[in-house]
């Protein structure tokens, strides 16, 4: 038993049922190990979710890096965002909703050591409207504000997003990057 067969249990467990609403007993049982077996591996519930913070973040910012390397005008670079960031969302249903939705559950210790990652995550998204608005492509007066109202908007996806929906990432992706893209473009 490896501790990412662990956490994937559990991102599991934790997406379905929430943190408060998961014991060390059912992540025990989901990976057929006994309770005090499971300590061997990881030291609580908390350390547990702040690891798949830490995972979620982690594959979002070396995503997200990918794309703001790229040699994009801001609006394309801000589209491949949201492409990428969606089709995240979808693979790892999960673990996005630990992400999006658990995050509050952390104690004061674990929320300090999360915080850093998910500032650099929207840092990344900031950077990218405010090219945009220095090259005069965006009309934005707060891009943290502009982060904010974006990532609400993807990541409410999560909450009916449908596999076998009429649209896939992508399509939901390109809808709402036109949707934004035109109101930054016509502020």
């Amino acid at each position: 038993m490896t501790k990412q067969q662990i956490l994937e249990a559990a991102a599991d467990i934790i997406g379905e049922k929430g943190f408060h609403g998961t014991s060390m007993n059912e992540i025990a049982q989901a990976v057929n190990l006994q309770k005090a077996s499971l300590y061997h591996h990881v030291n609580s519930k908390q350390e547990i979710l702040v690891n798949l913070l830490d995972q979620a973040l982690d594959l979002l910012i070396e995503n997200m890096l990918a794309v703001t390397e790229q040699d994009l005008t801001p609006e394309d670079k801000l589209r491949q965002a949201m492409r990428m960031y969606l089709e995240i969302l979808a693979d790892n249903r999960a673990l996005a909703s630990v992400l999006l939705l658990e995050h509050r559950s952390l104690e004061a210790k674990m929320r300090r050591r999360h915080i850093p990652r998910r500032d650099r995550f929207e840092t990344l998204w900031r950077n990218i409207i405010e090219e945009g608005v220095e090259q005069g492509r965006f009309a934005c007066e707060d891009p943290g504000l502009a982060v904010k109202a974006l990532l609400g908007q993807l990541n409410w996806t999560i909450m009916w997003y449908r596999p076998n929906g009429k649209l896939n990432p992508n399509q939901i992706a390109d809808q709402n990057a036109d949707m934004f893209l035109n109101g930054l473009i016509e502020c």
